[in-house]
C-alpha cells in the first residue's frame, strides 16, 4: 500500500513530467516563431534581429534529459515554488519552475531556522540521470535545518565526475550565494583555496548577471577568461546548462592574438616583456613620434591657394596632445582640424559651403598628407613594437643596457610583416593598438587562475573592461608563472579596479579532507600568505607509494590506472611535460583508452595529463607520478606540485621513486 512518501514522490515526478513537457511546447513556439519571423517582421532588418533572437530562444530552451529540470522546492505561505535551472511556465504563463537567479530563489540558498525567509519547508530532490528518485525536507519553521549534512546535498557534490564541469546550482552554499549575486556594478577578487568552488561561483556570477541585466550586457557582452584550452573545453557546458549561450570564451593568449606567434623568447625576454615598464617604454616610444610642425601648408584649389601657418598648425597639435585621446584618434582629429581651417578660408572667399566631396579630397590631398606624417606619422601596432626590438635604445632609462639586450633582435626583419613574434611580443603589441585605439569594453570580464596574471597580461585585460566589472578567481598558493602576483591587491591596481574587494573561501567541498592537509604541508614553502584549506570531505582515500627503482614506476602507473578504472569516476595521470608522451605509450601498448585533457568529447575516462596543463581541472582519482619531476621541472616547482596534489575529489595515489619533497615527508 503507498505511503504518504511514495505519493508524494509520484506527485514530484508528476511535475517533472509536466515541467518538461511545458518547455518542449515553450521551445516548440519559439521554434515556430523562428521559422515564420521573416513574415510578420515589418522589412528586412527587423526580420535579421527577429532571427536572430528567435535563433538564440530556442538554443537557451534546450532540455538535456539527464539534468534535472528543477532541483529543489520552497514552501512559502503555504505554496509550493520548486526552483531549478531555468525558468518554465504553464500555457497561461503561470510558473511551474522558478529560475534559481529569480528573486524568490534566493531563499532556497539563504533561509535558515534563525532567518527563514519566510520558508516553512525547503526540499531537495535526489536525481539519477535525470530521474527523480529522492526528496528530502528541512522544516525551518520547527527548527529543522540539515545544512551541510543533507544526505542529497552531499552526494550531489561527491558525485563522480567524468567529462566536462557541471553547474553547482543545486549545491550553491550562502557565501558562494553572495558572491554570485553580487551587484554588476561590484569588481570582486575570490580568493580560493582548492575545492572551494571558485570557478564555479564565477561561472554561476556570469550567469545570475546575465539573468538581471540580459540586454545591458548582450550588447556590452560577457567574457570568460581561462589559462588554457583545456580549462575552457572542460568549463565549457557550465553556462549553456543554464541556458546562457552567448557568452564569449578566450584564453588570454587568444584575446591579444594579432599576429601569429613564430618564435620563443628566451627566459630573461619574457620576463621583461611581461613587466610593467614596458608600457611605458611603449607609450614614450609612440608619442615622441608627434614634433611640432615647423612648415606652413600650402594647398592649391582649382584657381584657388589656401596657406596655414605654423603658429595655428602648432596649436592643432598641441591642443590634440592635451587631449590625452588614443594616438590614431588624435592624428584624425588634427587631419579634421586642418581641413576645417580650409573650409573656412574657402567659405569666406568663394561664399560657398564646401560639399561633402570637397572635404574627402582635403582631407586626403598631398600637402595635409605629407604635414601629417612628418608631424604625426601613421603608426601600426606591430610596427612600433618592430622598431623597440630593432633599437631598444628607445626605452632610454626606463630599461638597463642588458635589459635592452636581452629583447634585442639578433637579425631584424627586413619588413615588419616578415618579422617573427613571440607570445611575449603579442602583449607588447596589444598594448601598443590600446595606445592607438580604444579597446570595445566588455559588461563583464571573469578572469580564471588570476594569480598567474601579470602586469602587461593585467592591463590587455583592463583593455577590454574599462568600462565593466570583473570577477577575480584564483588561489596565491597556486601561482606557477615567473611573474605570479603574491598580493591581489597588485594585480587590481593594473586591472585598474583597486577597490575591488578580496574575498576569501576556505571551506571546500570537492577535495577531500586526507588530501588537503597533505596538500597543507606545501604552504609554508610557497612564499605567500594565503589561510590554510579546510575540507568538509571525510571520505576520500589517499596513497603515499615509494617505488624502490626508478625503471618499476612507469609500470607501477600503469598498475595504479587499472585498479582506479575499478572504481567509478574519471581518472587522471598527472606527470612532469617530459614524461607525458612516454605514459601515454605505454597506456596505448596495455590498451587502455586514454585521452588529452582538452578532448572533452571522448569517452575514454582515462585522461593523461602535462602537470603544467592541470590547473583548474578535476578528477575522480587522480595519480601523481613522480612528484620531484614535477618540481624539478620550473623555478616553481612546488606550487606546481601544490596545483596537482589538489585536483583529486575521491582518491589520490602519489607514486614516487625519487624522495618526495622535504614538505611532505611523512613523519
Amino acid at each position: 500500500m503507498p505511503t504518504d512518501l511514495d505519493s508524494e514522490l509520484a506527485a514530484e515526478r508528476s511535475h517533472l513530467a509536466e515541467s518538461r513537457a511545458a518547455l518542449r511546447r515553450m521551445r516548440d513556439r519559439a521554434e515556430s516563431l523562428f521559422s515564420t519571423g521573416d513574415k510578420v517582421a515589418g522589412d528586412a532588418y527587423t526580420a535579421e534581429q527577429l532571427g536572430r533572437h528567435m535563433a538564440r530562444r530556442v538554443k537557451e530552451l534546450a532540455d538535456d534529459p539527464e539534468t534535472p529540470l528543477f532541483f529543489g522546492r520552497l514552501d512559502i505561505d503555504e505554496s509550493p515554488y520548486h526552483v531549478g535551472r531555468r525558468h518554465v511556465t504553464d500555457d497561461a504563463g503561470e510558473p511551474m519552475v522558478l529560475d534559481w537567479r529569480a528573486p524568490l530563489s534566493r531563499s532556497f540558498y539563504r533561509a535558515s531556522v534563525r532567518d527563514p525567509q519566510g520558508v516553512a519547508t525547503r526540499r531537495r530532490f535526489g536525481f539519477v540521470k535525470g530521474e527523480l528518485t529522492s526528496f528530502e525536507d528541512e522544516h525551518l519553521d520547527r527548527g529543522e535545518e540539515l545544512g551541510t549534512s543533507s544526505r542529497i546535498l552531499t552526494a550531489e557534490i561527491e558525485r563522480p565526475r567524468v567529462g566536462p564541469m557541471r553547474d553547482i546550482v543545486a549545491t550553491i552554499q550562502p557565501e558562494q550565494d553572495e558572491l554570485v549575486r553580487a551587484d554588476l556594478g561590484d569588481s570582486i577578487c575570490v580568493q580560493g583555496a582548492p575545492g572551494t568552488g571558485k570557478t564555479a561561483v564565477g561561472l554561476h556570477r556570469a550567469a545570475f548577471l546575465l539573468y538581471l541585466h540580459r540586454e545591458r550586457l548582450r550588447r556590452s557582452g560577457v567574457l570568460i577568461v581561462g589559462p588554457n584550452t583545456a580549462f575552457l573545453s572542460y568549463i565549457s557546458a557550465v553556462l549553456p546548462t543554464l541556458g546562457e549561450v552567448e557568452v564569449q570564451q578566450s584564453t588570454l593568449e587568444e584575446m591579444v592574438g594579432r599576429v601569429p606567434v613564430r618564435a620563443v623568447d628566451s627566459p630573461a625576454a619574457a620576463l621583461l616583456k611581461h613587466d610593467v615598464r614596458l608600457a611605458e617604454v611603449l607609450r614614450t616610444a609612440l608619442w615622441s613620434r608627434v614634433v611640432k610642425p615647423t612648415d606652413p601648408i600650402m594647398v592649391s584649389d582649382g584657381s584657388y591657394r589656401w596657406r596655414i601657418d605654423t603658429e595655428p598648425l602648432r596649436r592643432i597639435v598641441d591642443e590634440a596632445r592635451r587631449e590625452g585621446l588614443p594616438y590614431s584618434v588624435g592624428r584624425e582629429r588634427v587631419r579634421a582640424r586642418v581641413v576645417g581651417l580650409l573650409q573656412r578660408q574657402s567659405e569666406y572667399r568663394t561664399g560657398n559651403s564646401p560639399n561633402e566631396s570637397w572635404l574627402r579630397k582635403m582631407s586626403k590631398i598631398a600637402p595635409v598628407a605629407e604635414f601629417l606624417e612628418s608631424t604625426w606619422p601613421a603608426v601600426t601596432p606591430e610596427s612600433l613594437v618592430a622598431g623597440l626590438l630593432t633599437d631598444p635604445s628607445v626605452a632610454g632609462d626606463l630599461l638597463t643596457a642588458e635589459e635592452q639586450e636581452a629583447i634585442r633582435w639578433v637579425k631584424p626583419p627586413k619588413t615588419v610583416k616578415s618579422a617573427k613574434f613571440t607570445t611575449g611580443d603579442l602583449l607588447l603589441i596589444d598594448e601598443a593598438a590600446g595606445l592607438l585605439e580604444r579597446e570595445n569594453s566588455f559588461g563583464h570580464v571573469v578572469v580564471d587562475e588570476a594569480q598567474d596574471l601579470s602586469p602587461m597580461q593585467a592591463r590587455a585585460i583592463a583593455r577590454r573592461s574599462e568600462h565593466g566589472s570583473i570577477t577575480l578567481l584564483g588561489d596565491l598558493a597556486q601561482g606557477t608563472a615567473p611573474w605570479a602576483t603574491t598580493d591581489w591587491h597588485d594585480i587590481l591596481r593594473h586591472l585598474g579596479k583597486p577597490e575591488a574587494s578580496v574575498v576569501p573561501l576556505t571551506v571546500g567541498f570537492r577535495v577531500p579532507e586526507a588530501v588537503v592537509l597533505l596538500a597543507n604541508r606545501l604552504l609554508p614553502a610557497l612564499g605567500v600568505n594565503v589561510p590554510e584549506a579546510v575540507s568538509l570531505r571525510r571520505d576520500g582515500n589517499l596513497d603515499v607509494i615509494a617505488v624502490p627503482e626508478p625503471d618499476e614506476l612507469d609500470a607501477r602507473t600503469l598498475a595504479e590506472v587499472t585498479a582506479a578504472l575499478s572504481h567509478e569516476g574519471s581518472v587522471a595521470v598527472i606527470a612532469a611535460d617530459s614524461a607525458v608522451d612516454r605514459l601515454r605509450d605505454h597506456l596505448t601498448a596495455a590498451g587502455v583508452e586514454h585521452a588529452p585533457a582538452d578532448d572533452v568529447d571522448s569517452a575514454a575516462r582515462v585522461r593523461v595529463v602535462p602537470a603544467t596543463l592541470v590547473k583548474g581541472l578535476e578528477y575522480d582519482h587522480v595519480i601523481v607520478h613522480e612528484p620531484a619531476d614535477i618540481v624539478a621541472a620550473e623555478p616553481k616547482g612546488l606550487n606546481r606540485l601544490y596545483v596537482v596534489l589538489t585536483r583529486a575529489v575521491t582518491r589520490l595515489s602519489v607514486l614516487h621513486a625519487q624522495p618526495l619533497p622535504e614538505a611532505l615527508t611523512i613523519n
